[in-house]
């Protein structure tokens, strides 16, 4: 861990760019939380006052958005003050996905009551380094098998710019918290969109990072799709976190991001696609949204241009066929500690539905493995014409509560998902970095959010790109109904 220099860098950055809302508020919902920790570091606000109201905050809101699987509140007032790193004492919570030592884990799921961790991963470890404090455990759905987060295990989680409306999925319940001020920032994780998608859906920063930038989830496994990061509600947050949890470039076999404080210097090279790889309708709201922040960046100097996937279609269905077979090992290992058989008791339909899928077409998995590892390659070639491609997060405005409900039929919310989410999927095959900004709001007073990737390893421009649009099309003073 890099904490002092970080530590540093980070105080001198919240000096030379605080922004002056943030400066004159008293309001402690509306810091982020670079300037959270400079403010506890210069003795004005101290750990034990930002998370105490971090907790009341959660205690007024998270009734009406349900975003909480696990409340650690005590343990985080007596361990307020006490840590150490670049973001000591800014209040957090950890994605239900991943162990805390001692505190409950659910999944998002019902087959694991009164389970508690034992141990926890280097990636946990790392975030936690920074001196954060958890308040408790987010909600998820299920394994994080989707793009909404409605698990029967914690219910609903509801989005705070409309609670009739879905926050996204897997990281919902980290997005609602960080969108509603309850936390300026909270751990994340993104295995087919779970970063990006909540962004978009809830109005925050996420930014998915290329792959072995940081510890895998399951080393084991052929194609490593899922990695970590934060929702945050400012670029600065997001690049703050990236900079302290890298691994080495001698682990990681990548360029370091280190600390990105500022817009790029040169002008960017942008392709432009709104439609994914299948080639399914894409609702032509989004389409609209995507070419005026195609204008947004020409605007500002960048070229932009309309490009082609390189990607055969059937990627698609390969993807599926892997993301099936992580749905499958899940029930496995329940199967194998419990003594049980797989049961909609214990499972959603959804997740039933996936394990299902699997072993239908077991024999047709190494050959979709063997696709999939191909596509990296296709995918960098435009890179050789482009620094940045630009495209929707979702091929629909965010859905309402109930449409991608895991306890439907799985032959109707399967074409739902798969329809609603054909952008994000893409980066995690090829292990690209890309980032989901809130640039514009719907007509329905929803956010609505632009994708940019990156080549593998280069997370700065995407930073720096999103400073330079936090600027141009500001979302900073945006604040849902339902905050603070």
């Amino acid at each position: 861990m890099k904490t002092g220099g970080l530590s540093a860098a980070l105080l001198a950055m919240a000096e030379g760019c605080s922004r002056s809302d943030q400066r004159a508020s008293n309001n402690l919902a509306e810091l982020d939380a670079v300037e959270t920790a400079t403010r506890i570091r210069n003795g004005e606000l101290s750990a034990v006052e930002a998370v105490d109201a971090a907790i009341a905050r959660a205690r007024r809101i998270n009734p009406k958005i349900n975003a909480i699987a696990t409340k650690t509140f005590k343990s985080a007032h007596k361990l307020a003050g006490t840590t150490t790193g670049p973001l000591a004492g800014v209040p957090t919570f950890i994605k239900d996905l991943d162990d805390v030592i001692g505190v409950a884990s659910g999944f998002g799921s019902r087959a694991f009551p009164g389970y508690k961790g034992k141990t926890q991963t280097p990636l946990i470890d790392a975030i936690l380094n920074t001196g954060v404090v958890s308040l408790g455990k987010s909600t998820t759905p299920e394994f994080g098998l989707t793009a909404t987060t409605e698990p029967v295990s914690t219910g609903v989680t509801r989005n705070p710019w409309s609670t009739d409306y879905s926050t996204g999925g897997s990281s919902g319940g980290a997005a609602a918290l960080v969108a509603s001020g309850v936390v300026p920032i909270a751990h994340a994780s993104d295995g087919g969109g779970s970063i990006r998608i909540p962004a978009n859906c809830c109005g925050n920063v996420g930014l998915k990072v290329s792959r072995g930038r940081n510890p895998p989830d399951r080393p084991e496994l052929e194609i490593s799709i899922s990695v970590h990061g934060v929702q945050s509600r400012t670029v600065r947050d997001t690049a703050a976190m990236i900079a302290a949890i890298e691994l080495p470039a001698e682990e990681s076999g990548l360029p370091p991001v280190g600390l990105v404080t500022s817009p790029p210097e040169r002008r960017l090279r942008i392709g432009l696609f709104t439609h994914g790889v299948t080639g399914r309708p894409v609702d032509p709201v989004v389409v609209e949204f995507a070419n005026a922040h195609a204008k947004i960046c020409e605007d500002l100097g960048h070229s932009v241009e309309a490009v082609e996937l390189p990607i055969a279609p059937t990627v698609e269905d390969d993807f599926i066929l892997y993301w099936a077979a992580n749905a499958n090992d899940a029930i496995s290992i329940w199967e194998q500690a419990t003594g049980l058989k797989r049961n909609r008791l214990a499972f959603e339909p959804l997740t039933l539905g996936l394990a299902d899928f699997y072993r239908s077409n077991a024999d047709k998995y190494d050959g979709a493995v063997a696709r999939l590892k191909q596509t990296p390659a296709q995918f960098e070639t435009l890179f050789d014409q482009y620094d940045v491609l630009l495209s929707p997060v979702l091929a629909q405005p965010t859905v309402e509560i109930g449409y991608l409900d895991t306890t439907l039929d799985f032959d109707i919310a399967m074409p739902r998902l798969l329809n609603y989410a054909q952008f994000t999927g893409l980066y995690n095959i090829t292990g690209s970095p890309a980032i989901s900004l809130p640039l514009s709001m719907l007509d329905n007073g929803l956010p609505i959010g632009a994708m940019f990737g990156a080549r593998t390893g280069d997370e700065a421009t995407l930073l720096a790109l999103g400073y330079e649009l936090e600027e141009a099309a500001p979302w900073r003073a945006r604040r849902p109904p339902l905050f603070g």
